[in-house]
């Protein structure tokens, strides 16, 4: 049973946070070290730094050549990897038990040491991936830019979320070697990190060699002040843009503010946007897919936030020669319904097992739940919370699911786009 495996939380001298749990059922182990960074504290004319930190923590570190870590960590037999997101940056290690050290070994050298291999080669390494991954992902596909401009919208200008964590390639062409070196020098210390360790440990050993490791990385302690991501609840009016690209098909997405995640009421707003939009048995599938047929997919999902309002984010493609205006109508319609009416008791039952057992899937695995006891320590400021999560989504009732419907999933609480292709349709 997940639930009986043992969580301990333990506090260095240099003020890194370790959380270990130990599971024998399989023989591997997960490291994962999560910052108290992400794009919410880059400044303006610098976006994108936490991303780019990304790249250059692969590239040596003071006992490690270039690539070293990947060759060392898959050598053993073990995966890694890095992400960013709004409001942290991670990297994580799954090993086979055995080859633990290994991997506390290599985070420990690249948080102490980094620096050391990072050059103005390095530096231009990373910007070309970075560069590379943007515009694969973002300026060369369909409907790429859709997420950063409706964030830039329902997050208005100066707030520290009005840019989205892959930043801009101008600020990364513009930002010196010496700018990187104090961006990393404030935030990859000890006491700006949550370590966590899952799996076929020992604990007491383990213990062990993250103070051996670890113990001696100092902390500068100095950082700017956190930038409040503090706004009012609903928009207040509906913003509009209509973009006209080299899309497949129209489209209509729009962007919601949501309670702040850690809230009863984000949960509750979790279950509303599954019932709406949580795939092929959702209403807005049934609607604009299955009964009108004007949509080829459709979908209601959440960004869960904790320093600022959440984000709701719906996606509508249409099919053939169905209208945006169209779209925008059913939607509309059904949103109007379900604030009104509320869930059915069996649509609710059937999004909180769909919760559940997204919950359960990532706690299933060590990385998922050395992942999960990062989050809610680093982010929450305990680990045990994990266990707490899923009852609370459990625990929500049809009225609460109608009254975050009714108050949020409003015209003036959200920023619509509007694709129309450059093809004529006619």
């Amino acid at each position: 049973m997940i639930a009986s495996v043992n969580i301990t939380e333990h506090h260095l001298a240099n003020g890194l946070r370790v959380v270990l749990s130990e599971d024998h059922s399989t023989p591997a182990a997960a490291v994962n070290v999560w910052y108290d960074v992400g794009s919410r504290y880059e400044e303006r004319g610098q976006t994108g730094l936490t991303h780019l930190f990304c790249k250059l923590m692969f590239y040596g570190s003071a006992s490690v050549g270039s690539n070293g870590h990947f060759e060392l960590v898959q050598g053993a037999g073990g995966t890694l990897n890095a992400t960013t997101s709004f409001e942290r940056a991670n990297f994580f290690e799954t090993m086979p038990a055995h080859q633990l050290e290994l991997a506390l070994w290599l985070e420990a050298d690249r948080m102490g040491s980094v620096l050391v291999a990072i050059g103005d080669t390095e530096m231009g390494w990373a910007r070309d991936s970075c560069m590379n991954e943007r515009r694969q992902r973002y300026d060369n596909v369909p409907y790429g830019t859709s997420f950063e401009k409706l964030t830039a919208m329902v997050y208005p200008e100066g707030h520290p979320y009005h840019h989205t964590p892959i930043g801009l390639n101008a600020d990364r062409n513009a930002v010196t070697l010496e700018q990187v070196r104090a961006y990393f020098r404030s935030y990859y210390t000890p006491d700006n990190a949550v370590l966590s360790v899952v799996g076929d440990i020992d604990p007491e050993r383990t213990l062990g060699w993250i103070e051996k490791y670890f113990g001696s990385i100092p902390s500068p302690g100095r950082r700017p002040p956190r930038r409040d991501g503090t706004l009012p609840d609903l928009i207040g009016r509906e913003l509009r843009e209509a973009v006209e690209d080299d899309v497949p098909s129209r489209a209509v997405m729009a962007a919601y503010r949501l309670p702040r995640d850690g809230k009863r009421a984000c949960d509750a707003a979790d279950l509303a946007l599954t019932i709406l939009g949580g795939g092929e048995s959702s209403r807005l599938y049934n609607r604009l897919v299955r009964q009108d047929r004007i949509a080829g997919a459709a979908g209601f999902g959440l960004l869960r936030l904790s320093g600022a309002p959440c984000l709701g984010w719906l996606d509508v493609k249409a099919t053939g020669h169905a209208a945006t205006g169209a779209l925008e109508a059913a939607v509309d319609d059904e949103l109007a319904r379900f604030a009104t009416e509320g869930p059915r008791p069996e649509e609710l039952e059937r999004a909180q097992a769909q919760l559940e057992r997204e919950w359960l899937d990532r706690l299933a695995t060590v990385a998922g739940r050395a992942d999960e006891l990062c989050r809610f320590s680093l982010l929450f400021g305990d680990p045990q919370l994990v266990w707490s999560a899923l009852g609370n989504v459990l625990t929500i009732t049809p009225e609460e699911v109608r009254a975050v419907a009714a108050r949020y999933l409003v015209r003036n609480n959200r920023a619509v786009l509007t694709y129309e292709p450059y093809w004529d349709y006619s």
